[in-house]
């Protein structure tokens, strides 16, 4: 028999809250336990603490991994700057951990995580749920088989509503980028340029970003990278142009096809084959990707799937039980971090960066 695992949690209403329901990962996975809720807001507390039915309710996060002692720890917030205070007072104490994305504020944050998970044999994952999908497994599975020719490019954009830019590309660019390496692996170099009202960006342009990110600054983003099988990804935002229907997501471009993915543990995958990439001329059509293949019914569905981290957490909780590295880790994390980073590295020379980066500092204030 398995083992029960007792899982933490902390929030903070008012100030990133409980994520994407992060709060409720837990609720109904087999062999766990929600035991306690930290919160430093009361009334978040009080409710949070009654929707999950626990009785042990914590204003300090700290005061609660000392008594409760959990096995597992979800860090809920979507507000980052206290990210890395809690991964490492968590890993310190050999908890693992489920936390919400961005992972941190800088790759030297990230360090300080990794290096504390990496002394206690704390395991993390983070909350890209697309990492997950059975449908990105199949397009994988796809692409490695060559059923869509070479690939060319993979093409990520971000939501472009208000936040597009800076923002955009780190509080959803980071699902964009983790996608982009779980089909690709970690990108070699980024060639990237962020502007501001049409100049680029300077000192001048850098403020106090939004949800705890720290030093930011832009309204458009264009990057380049280059990945380990020669192909090219690219990831761009511009504030105030989404798409309707969405743009956010991945598109693969390929020399039999193209393949298109959006967020999500079962969002919406496409694929067209069509070497010309134009249906109005080549008179293909998009046919839907299933776990099973393209234009093959869906087999996999119920809450496991319906869940935005169901499939997540059990990968964790898999990883704990054979000590090894979760699919969607925290070197994954670290690297989706420097995907970012990269961006305004990149702007900040003036030219190409090599990856993984000597400057783990945030570049905007430097």
């Amino acid at each position: 028999m398995d083992p029960l695992y007792r899982v933490a949690v902390i929030g903070s209403t008012g100030r990133g809250g409980y994520g994407h329901a992060l709060d409720e990962a837990f609720v109904g996975v087999p062999d766990t336990q929600i035991v306690a809720v930290a919160d430093d807001d009361e009334r978040g507390r009080a409710q949070t603490a009654a929707k999950l039915g626990v009785t042990k309710a914590f204003a300090d996060y700290r005061q609660m991994l000392d008594v409760v002692q959990p096995d597992v720890l979800v860090i809920a917030p979507s507000w980052i700057d206290r990210r890395r205070e809690m991964a490492v007072a968590a890993a310190q104490r050999g908890i693992h951990m489920y936390v919400e994305k961005p992972f941190c504020r800088s790759l030297a944050e990230a360090d300080e995580i990794v290096d504390a998970c990496e002394r206690t044999h704390a395991k993390l994952v983070i909350a890209h749920p697309t990492r997950y999908s059975p449908k990105l497994a199949r397009v994988k599975r796809l692409l490695e088989a060559g059923r869509f020719g070479k690939v060319l490019e993979y093409r990520g954009r971000g939501k472009e509503d208000r936040r597009g830019g800076g923002e955009d590309l780190w509080v959803l660019g980071t699902h964009v980028m983790d996608m982009i390496r779980a089909l690709a692996g970690h990108p070699q170099w980024c060639f990237a340029s962020v502007e501001q009202e049409g100049e680029p960006v300077r000192r001048r342009h850098v403020r106090e970003g939004a949800d705890g990110i720290g030093p930011l600054a832009g309204d458009l983003v264009r990057a380049m990278y280059r990945m380990p099988d020669g192909s090219t990804a690219y990831f761009s935002s511009a504030c105030n142009t989404a798409g309707n229907p969405t743009r956010y997501g991945l598109r693969i471009y390929c020399s039999h096809g193209l393949v298109e993915l959006l967020e999500g543990t079962m969002g919406s995958v496409k694929c067209l084959r069509d070497r010309g990439w134009s249906p109005a001329r080549s008179g293909q059509s998009w046919l839907d990707v299933s776990s099973q293949g393209w234009d093959t019914p869906e087999t996999l569905t119920g809450p496991r799937y319906d869940s935005r981290h169901r499939l997540a957490v059990e990968d964790l909780l898999a990883a704990i039980r054979e000590n090894r590295e979760p699919r969607g880790g925290m070197y994954e994390a670290r690297g989706a971090v420097e995907m970012i980073a990269a961006v305004f590295e990149s702007h900040r020379v003036g030219g190409p960066v090599t990856l993984p980066l000597q400057n783990r500092q945030n570049p905007l204030t430097m």
